[in-house]
């Protein structure tokens, strides 16, 4: 008889409205719109070891939430749930090679609450981060591909019926932690984009452009960034990188943009190397840790910016107009530290080679311990601090991370994505700064799959080129803009059998002289027509991380520190750097699925009013 009267004072709680603060919805600090008509909103919040989602859809039948390894419905995890006459409903499902939708047996999602009005649906629902049930799938700081469906009616007994179009997928990083979102009351903005661009019908084009800072009557600071991209060209505009130019520079140079690393293009492009931000496809807006800020109106500041755009056109579509771009949010409020940016990773370059026909092969940028020792040392001894990173590679990448030693020992991954989606690409806000000191030094790790390639992958801008980078961002702003090298190339081609280059080398790619097979052949032409197997792919990748590398450091502009230019083998270190998962024990078996049959009015009233009572979790 306790319970019954248990339940009656529930409902006289809620009858009533009276509520206690423990009825209070804790507040979702991440919210996403999954579709483009703007009908599945998700929102989300997590701690330590578990993770609560909300899910707002216009629809009053069944909602369907998943999370994929591919974004499609192969073995993927997934939790159906809705409100049928009144009474909230949940179940966890899992998928098999086929796309059958199975019950799991292991129930690990649970149901917080659900209610429904006349257009939309609401349901709360949580579950450990780590279940140990192999049909779930385990929630890290990588990028999750989230699976979304809904019908307008609800499950039935044999199961849930076809969801039709009303489906989709979207990559997220649902454990990136969120910056400081609010813009200060006295915030104004600026923006920098492109004016009506034809975007050429090729599949690679990066457009640049110079604008010039507005002028500030003293020092301000930039605290927000966000992308401005033309409705429809979503999938057109891949990233834009943000360069400071020479100051120097006159207003004529504002006048037409042109296409970037084009032999006609203006001088003048050549003085901008600074980045100064990175944006890239799927990410949204960057604000700024309240006490950093990029830095505008001082003798050191940015007076000319030139915006890089890649435009990503496989399907060669024309008539693309395009006037996307950058709006910069900015204040007289100043912040303590001025922000900056250091690239890091794989020189981008045509000696950055990736075999064809390999399920993976690996490749190392090297921020060195040389560059990181001379620039911290003269510029700020006590270490610059990293708040977010973002990771770049292109289609062939498959994971990426960025690797932290001091003293040989390595430390914490820096940054880390397991399941990299080239059309995802945000700053990751760390949850922890990480202090940079002199005599460190950080790997960039990148594993691609050239699986279905036939020829060569090269390092290079196009999206079926490669690159491996990470872009820290830190404080307090020094003078190093790059840290990153390149494997030499004459011991890559002695792997294939390559003799002797021509000495006087006219043309790029140099010409190799013998043996004969590869005589008059460019280096690229010798890769291809060499015989690669899965074997010699792998021996060669062997080769090549141990091999001495070029080493780039530059400073602002043009200059660069002396590091610049040497060959130094790299530093021998232990291949960990995997991230620790978290372990769990098996949970019991009386999920919330049969404490509801159970107790169905109970959990009724539970989840009217949001109380978290034990036999409802």
């Amino acid at each position: 008889m306790m319970i019954p009267n248990f339940v009656s004072i529930l409902f006289v709680i809620v009858t009533s409205g009276l509520c206690p603060a423990f009825c209070s919805r804790e507040v979702f600090k991440h919210t996403a719109v999954l579709d483009e008509h703007g009908k599945y909103h998700l929102k989300w919040r997590y701690d330590e070891k578990t993770i609560t989602f909300e899910t707002v859809v216009e629809t009053k039948g069944y909602v369907g939430f998943g999370l994929s390894p591919t974004g499609g419905m192969a073995f993927s995890d997934i939790v159906i749930g809705g409100v049928e006459k009144g009474q909230p409903y949940l179940q966890d499902y899992f998928t098999d090679m086929n796309r059958e939708v199975l019950r799991d047996n292991h129930q690990n999602y649970r149901l917080e609450y659900g209610m429904e009005n006349s257009t939309h649906t609401t349901l709360g629902f949580s579950r450990d981060l780590h279940t140990c049930d192999i049909n779930d799938k385990t929630i890290t700081e990588s990028t999750i591909r989230v699976i979304w469906a809904y019908h307008p009616e609800d499950f039935g007994h044999p199961g849930p019926m076809y969801h039709g179009l009303n489906r989709g997928r979207k990559s997220l990083r649902l454990l990136n932690p969120k910056s400081h979102t609010v813009t200060h009351s006295g915030a104004a903005f600026f923006d920098i984009r492109h004016n009506n661009v034809p975007v050429p019908v090729k599949d690679t084009t990066y457009w640049c452009k110079i604008f010039k800072i507005p002028e500030v009557d003293r020092k301000q600071h930039i605290i927000k960034i966000e992308p401005l991209i033309q409705k429809g060209h979503e999938n057109v505009v891949h990233h834009i990188l943000m360069y400071q130019c020479d100051s120097h520079l006159n207003d004529s140079e504002l006048e037409l943009g042109h296409e970037c690393f084009h032999p006609n293009m203006p001088d003048s492009y050549f003085t901008c190397e600074s980045v100064i931000f990175a944006w890239a496809i799927g990410g949204e807006a960057f604000t700024y840790p309240p006490h950093v800020g990029v830095s505008i109106g001082t003798s050191l500041d940015p007076v000319y910016v030139l915006m890089e755009m890649h435009y990503d056109n496989p399907t060669y579509q024309a008539d693309l107009i395009d006037s996307s771009g950058l709006r910069l949010f900015y204040t007289p409020v100043l912040r303590e530290y001025d922000a900056g940016v250091i690239e890091t990773g794989v020189w981008v370059s045509l000696y950055h080679m990736i075999p064809p026909s390999l399920p993976e092969y690996i490749s190392e940028g090297h921020c060195t311990t040389e560059c990181l020792q001379e620039a911290l040392e003269l510029e700020m001894p006590s270490g610059i601090h990293v708040f977010a990173v973002l990771l770049h590679s292109h289609l062939a990448g498959q994971s990426l991370k960025t690797r932290h030693f001091r003293n040989g020992d390595e430390q914490q991954l820096l940054a880390y994505d397991d399941a990299y989606d080239f059309n995802f690409q945000e700053f990751q806000y760390l949850k922890e700064e990480r202090t940079l000191l002199p005599g460190d030094n950080l790997v960039t790790e990148c594993k691609y799959n050239t699986k279905d390639r036939k020829n060569m992958t090269w390092g290079g801008l196009s999206t079926r080129d490669e690159m491996c980078l990470s872009y820290l961002l830190y404080y307090p702003r020094i003078n190093l803009t790059r840290c990153e090298s390149l494997p030499q190339i004459r011991k890559q081609l002695t792997f294939i059998g390559v003799k002797e280059m021509y000495t006087t080398v006219t043309t790029w790619p140099f010409i190799i002289k013998s043996p004969k097979k590869y005589n008059n052949l460019s280096f690229t032409e010798a890769m291809d027509k060499f015989s690669w197997s899965e074997k010699k792919g792998n021996a060669f990748n062997d080769l090549v991380r141990q091999l001495p590398m070029n080493v780039r450091c530059s400073r602002h502009g043009q200059e660069r520190w002396s590091a610049h230019g040497l060959i130094v083998s790299p530093p021998k270190v232990k291949q960990t750097g995997e991230p620790e998962l978290a372990t769990c024990n098996r949970v019991s078996p009386l999920h919330l699925s049969s404490v509801m049959l159970l107790f169905p009015v109970i959990c009724a009233a539970y989840n009217t009013i949001r109380i978290r009572w034990l036999m409802c979790l």
